[in-house]
Parts: structure tokens; sequence; C-alpha cells
């Protein structure tokens, strides 16, 4: 996708050093930022230079390979993929990238080992890359249907972002709306600022944007009484992990707007490569739920008058915050998941004859 109207990647290997769009200066500064070493992967990931569970993975992915070029000893090794693993724990596609590279690993000749994680890790982002672009196919089948019937312009509500700033490229609930976009079809979204790191203001809106697609930013509870009004005429979310049984964990309000779609009859979609699908876990009380620092909450950053990046305190000073990261949705709720194989039921059936397990 474009910035300034150059095609990029989210993240990508030049120079023998990894490269990042550092998402912590958007939308105010655009930086490209190198990752050198296995702790800079594991920072990029902490600190959210880069984000969203595709992503992540990918990130994770290079890290081995940086890890092996500062030191092929099999000890370190093992030792940065726990800490690539432990950076952030919610994001199922973390662990399932370092297990995919370390299982690619396992019978390599060691001077060998760097070029084989460095392919495998390009490999993850070509394959993330197709996959995105099939969801976006696949979910401009509901976007179409929707058109078709209303004959006006679509519009789409979504949380967080899922956009291609969290992906490789295309992204996974953006996909269907660029893809739309490009077919002419008229789409507006409403962008939830998402609070408290504003991913929908800062990022979703800024990429919509770029691409030339009309959007709105509202405040995280807006998105009821727009429901109530018959303002949105379907949800699309992503996802950081999805449990075979179709129970989604995503981004912290992503619960409360599936309830209201629930109430409003407005269908709630979740758009997900397969790499995402946690296909162990059965009971979503056992999905490790990130605390994230409560300065996060309490302070805010913004440009001021003179273009100077500020970061402000908003609450009383002696007041305590909590900063969970992540909520889960009850598959109940989503009308259906959209995946790189096509548009399933969020249910263990569904996903079972989606992916033939």
């Amino acid at each position: 996708m474009r910035i300034l109207g150059k095609e990029y990647r989210t993240i990508w290997y030049e120079n023998d050093v990894v490269k990042i769009i550092d998402q912590t200066k958007l939308p105010h500064n655009f930086i490209i930022k190198n990752l050198e070493t296995v702790d800079h992967a594991v920072n990029a990931i902490k600190s959210m230079e880069v984000r969203g569970a595709p992503l992540i993975g990918a990130t994770a992915a290079y890290g081995i390979a940086l890890a092996i070029k500062e030191n092929n000893d099999l000890k370190f090794i093992k030792k940065s993929s726990e800490e690539l693993v432990n950076a952030r724990p919610t994001a199922i596609n973390l662990q399932w990238a370092v297990h995919r590279i370390n299982n690619k690993l396992s019978f390599i000749k060691s001077e060998d080992l760097f070029d084989v994680a460095l392919k495998e890790a390009e490999e993850i982002c070509n394959e993330d890359i197709n996959f995105c672009k099939n969801i976006g196919l696949e979910g401009l089948k509901i976007i179409e249907k929707i058109y078709e019937e209303k004959k006006n312009t679509v519009n789409i509500l979504t949380h967080c972002n899922a956009g291609w700033l969290a992906t490789i490229n295309w992204g996974t609930a953006t996909s269907p709306i660029y893809h739309a976009h490009k077919k002419g079809i008229p789409v507006h979204v409403w962008v939830d600022e998402t609070r408290p790191r504003n991913q929908g203001a800062n990022l979703t809106s800024f990429e919509l944007n770029e691409e030339g697609i009309p959007n709105t930013i509202i405040t995280d509870n807006t998105g009821g009484i727009l429901m109530q009004r018959g303002e949105v005429d379907m949800c699309i979310v992503g996802t950081d992990r999805t449990l075979s049984t179709g129970d989604v964990c995503n981004k912290i309000g992503t619960y409360l707007k599936a309830l209201a779609a629930h109430d409003n009859n407005v269908p709630f979609y979740v758009a997900l490569p397969s790499s995402t699908i946690d296909w162990e876990t059965k009971d979503y009380n056992k999905i490790p739920i990130e605390e994230r620092n409560s300065e996060e909450l309490s302070h805010i950053e913004g440009k001021d008058e003179k273009n100077n990046i500020k970061k402000v305190l908003i609450y009383p000073e002696n007041s305590k915050s909590m900063n969970l990261a992540f909520d889960i949705t009850p598959a109940k709720y989503v009308t259906g998941l959209i995946t790189e194989k096509g548009i399933c039921q969020a249910s263990a059936v569904g996903l079972k004859q989606m992916f033939n397990r």
C-alpha cells in the first residue's frame, strides 16, 4: 500500500538490516527504522513500533535471523526465541512464527542457519500478503451484496487498526475495503479512535487517507448510536487470536461493538489469516490478556501549535488506572470469520470444515 504516494511493506530486509515503519511516530512523522539485533526486534514489539498480530509474527521471524547473525549459538538462539515469544503474550502469531522458524532450522547445518531463517522470514511475509489479499477478495463479496441491495455508500465500522500497517500489506479488516474501493464501490469507514493508544485514529484513518478512502474518526463510545440510527451497514474487525471454537480475542472494546451490533442486527465480521487461529486453546478464559503500562491511559501525545510532539498528563495525578489491552468476543456474536480460504461460521464446526482439521 502507499504512504506519500510510494508503495511500502511494513517490514523488509535490506543492506544487512531489517527495516520497519516506526508506527509510534505516525501519523505526524514517517520514519523508517533499522533493526540490527534481536534485542532491537524484541524492543520494537514491546514498544509497539510494530504491532498487529501478523506483523508481530513477521518481526519475530526476522528477529530469529538477526539472533543467528549476531551469535550462531544454539543456547543464544533458544534464549532469543523465548524473549521474542514473551515480548507480547496475547497475539498467537508471535508464538506461531517463532516455532515455525525454529522447526525449519532443526535439521539445518550451522553455517546455513542464517540464510534459511532469513528465507523463511521472507516466506512468512509473502504468505501473509497473499492471505490478506485473499481475505480482501472474500470480504469484497459481502460489501458487494450490501451495495447491490442499498445502491448507495456502504458504511463500515472498524475498531483499532487491522489495516496494512498491522500486517505486511493489504491488512485484514481493511483488505475488503481496499478491494471495494479499487472496484469503484462507494465506501465510507467509521474509524473508532481506539483509546488508549489511538491506533484507529493514528493509523487506520492515516492509511485510509493515503488511499483516498472516505473515513470519519469517532470516539469508541459512538458506534452504538450510529448502529441505532442505521448508519452502519456492517462491522469488520481484526483479531490477535481466534480460538478453534470461534471465540475472538482482539483490541479492548471489540466486545462492546459486537454487543451493539448484535442488538441492532448489524453484521459483525472478523477478518483473519489462518496463522492467527489458536487450534490448541479451547477456553477463552485461558488466553493471556496483556496489561500494559497505565501511563498509556493517563498521558496523551500530540502535536502542539508549533508542530512539536508533546506528551501531557490528562488524569488527576493521584488517580489509579487499569490498562487491559484486549477483550474476548464470544463466537455467538460473530456473524462470520473472513479467512484466506473463504468465509465460515465462527464455530468449531465452521473452522474445522474450512481448514480440514
